[in-house]
């Protein structure tokens, strides 16, 4: 992380997508401010930039107001902001001058000149400028005009944030740790220099560390027993912090913060610690002896350790997976099958939802109902491989598992997967049985029971040729090699699909995974089909099986994913039969009426050779990515040695299970 403390030596900011506040507490409303920021950031191949005020706006603006309490000093603030992943803090040094700059100068000498920002994250009631004059909608001018662009955070938002900030006041005042803890999003801490004390700890058994802190307006919980976490450097200990004036050995004497760390010897003075604030043991008593103090203070060290023993500290997650749903305008599948998605597993995995530039009100939605769903909200709508493909950059996990916003679960599927795909590390991708939500004894057409490949690569599925369904009568309950995995519901190994590039973006939605898993299955990988397990998928929810669109999308992608991965020595001979087979299709669909779907056909075709040398220079490409994964040789299995047309519309054979 970068700090800036100047405003006046800038470097020039690639890309900036910049938010302001006084963020203090860095609590868990900033925290999704500074998740968009930096998620937008990596979006547009930009530079996260967070900018915030020292000393405090209103301690300069009202200097005659001491009711002032802050839930963070800078050296705190700028510590949680890493903790974050920030890339960039300019600290801007508040004095009642810079509080009277005319507003268009504001905007203009500060914001653009300083910055040049491609995004400014501001909320709804954002004012700046002398006597606050300037505001969201004089920015709003700037933007017509191209300047730079601008993310609104709404009212209910801003909301949420300062109440956030008055409950995380309230509680630490009162003693509620625990509450306090779960608005912050981490634990309320100090920062101070150790001091030399009287050393009376030392002589009753309890050496402590006296703290100083040195900002006037810190919020310094109530006086009492607490049991911290103490850092000395990078190394965490557990302890108990007393903060009192010790009654037992006299009358008013001045307040202390001391901590009496466990397991540590050593001499601290001068060290700056930070004390994180785990739970509230007891209030501050005075004792009729010495004795009767040190009596309370083992008692009360075996409370706080066996708080801390049953304590999940805020650390970096060792979750193996996250579960990913890729979501535009899907609200109304939100609101009736995201709560199944968290049966998922018995284990508590993440769920994050990327949202594709919604227009409508599916964030919101999330935010209310579910807030312990993660969103990454991207800034435009980049269909369903990009989506993916921009939102995962920003997500870290040893397996993804892709989830469609129409999947129904209805008990645990991802637990045999994981542990099927930890024993096996050639397995790249997996997936469930894929069934109807509709006819909930049927299979679905997106992916059925794992996906095939014939001579001439036309896809189908165990469960599903062309558009025949079959019933599930647990024909396919096994664990089977397969040539591809649904996009509906499958588990990727996150640093594979990273590393050969993720879906091709340019496919925008449909037959990517396909095209993903034969570069994997190019490098030696395996994709799997487990029939132990199952979820149900809504056939056609986000975009309907008839609708020329998907019939433009499936025609061009296959064709694409030919020419970049079929054997050189063959494909020219694929494409040239396909371009007369999709002949064959298109005057079928023309004949039957549906002449839309004939134009969608050609079109299709028109792109892809079109676009030849594009998917020449992608067949390049991939083969260098593949070659840096590459675990063996070309895996087939999968592809199958027939031609499926002929046992489709010759032989009349209708089931997998027939072949």
């Amino acid at each position: 992380m970068k700090v800036f403390r100047s405003i006046t030596d800038l470097p020039s900011f690639k890309n900036a997508v910049v938010t302001i506040g006084s963020f203090d507490g860095v609590h868990i409303g900033h925290q999704k401010l500074l998740n968009r920021a930096k998620y937008l950031a990596e979006e547009i191949g930009g530079e996260d930039i967070i900018v915030t005020f020292h000393p405090h706006p209103r301690s300069v603006i009202y200097p005659k107001d001491t009711s002032l309490r802050l839930l963070s000093t800078l050296d705190e603030k700028l510590r949680l902001f890493e903790q974050c992943k920030v890339s960039n803090v300019v600290i801007v040094p508040f004095t009642f001058e810079f509080s009277q700059m005319d507003p268009r100068e504001y905007i203009e000498r500060f914001l653009i000149n300083g910055f040049n920002p491609a995004y400014l994250i501001l909320g709804y009631d954002h004012k700046f400028g002398f006597n606050r004059q300037g505001d969201i909608q004089l920015l709003r001018q700037y933007e017509q005009e191209g300047k730079f662009r601008i993310i609104e955070i709404k009212q209910q938002e801003i909301d949420e944030i300062t109440i956030s900030s008055t409950k995380i006041r309230r509680a630490i005042t009162e003693g509620n740790i625990k509450e306090s803890t779960m608005y912050l999003g981490h634990y309320y801490n100090i920062m101070g220099k150790v001091v030399k004390g009287d050393s009376l700890g030392e002589k009753i058994g309890f050496p402590t560390a006296n703290i100083q802190v040195s900002v006037k307006d810190k919020l310094i919980p109530n006086e009492g027993i607490y049991a911290v976490y103490v850092w000395i450097d990078d190394q965490r200990f557990g302890g108990m912090l007393y903060i009192g004036n010790r009654p037992t050995i006299g009358d008013k004497l001045q307040t202390t913060v001391e901590v009496n760390i466990f397991d540590f010897s050593g001499s601290l003075y001068n060290e700056t610690l930070v004390v994180e604030f785990v739970d509230f043991i007891r209030s501050d008593k005075k004792f009729d002896s010495l004795e009767g103090l040190t009596n309370q203070l083992y008692m009360d060290k075996a409370t706080a350790q066996s708080v801390l023993e049953k304590e999940s500290p805020f650390e970096k997650s060792n979750v193996d997976c996250k579960i990913v749903i890729l979501n535009y305008n899907g609200e109304e599948y939100l609101e009736s099958y995201l709560s199944t998605i968290l049966e998922s597993s018995h284990h508590d995995f993440d769920i994050v939802v990327i949202d594709n530039a919604s227009t409508d009100s599916s964030v919101d939605y999330i935010n209310e109902w579910h807030p312990e769903v993660k969103v990454v909200e991207l800034s435009q709508n980049y269909g369903y491989a990009g989506g993916y493909n921009k939102g995962l950059q920003q997500i870290d996990a040893k397996y993804f598992a892709l989830v469609n916003s129409d999947v129904l679960v209805k008990e645990p599927w991802l637990d045999p997967i994981l542990a099927y795909m930890d024993k096996h590390p050639e397995v790249v991708a997996m997936q469930p049985k894929i069934l109807s939500i509709e006819d909930q004894t049927s299979f679905e057409y997106a992916g059925a029971a794992g996906g095939m490949m014939d001579l001439l690569y036309y896809p189908f599925c165990r469960g599903r040729i062309f558009d025949s369904l079959e019933k599930d009568e647990g024909q396919y309950n096994d664990i089977k090699e397969v040539f591809w995995t649904s996009g509906a519901a499958m588990v990727v190994r996150a640093d594979i699909f990273k590393k050969l590039g993720g879906f091709d973006q340019d496919y925008f939605a449909h037959q990517e995974e396909i095209d993903f898993c034969w570069r994997a299955k190019r490098a030696g990988y395996k994709c799997m089909a487990h029939g132990g397990v199952q979820v149900y998928h809504m056939g056609g929810g986000t975009l309907d099986y008839d609708n020329p669109r998907k019939t433009f999308l499936n025609f061009r992608n296959n064709l694409a994913t030919i020419i970049k991965n079929d054997s050189k020595r063959f494909f020219l001979f694929v494409i040239l039969i396909r371009l007369i087979l999709d002949g064959v299709a298109g005057l079928q669909f023309l004949l039957k009426g549906r002449w839309r779907q004939t134009i969608a056909v050609l079109q299709a075709h028109f792109q892809v050779y079109l676009n030849i040398f594009s998917l020449i220079d992608k067949r390049l490409t991939n083969k260098k990515l593949i070659q840096k994964v590459k675990i063996g040789k070309m895996n087939w299995k999968g592809r199958e040695n027939r031609f499926i047309i002929l046992d489709y519309f010759i032989r009349g054979i209708k089931k997998y299970k027939d072949l």
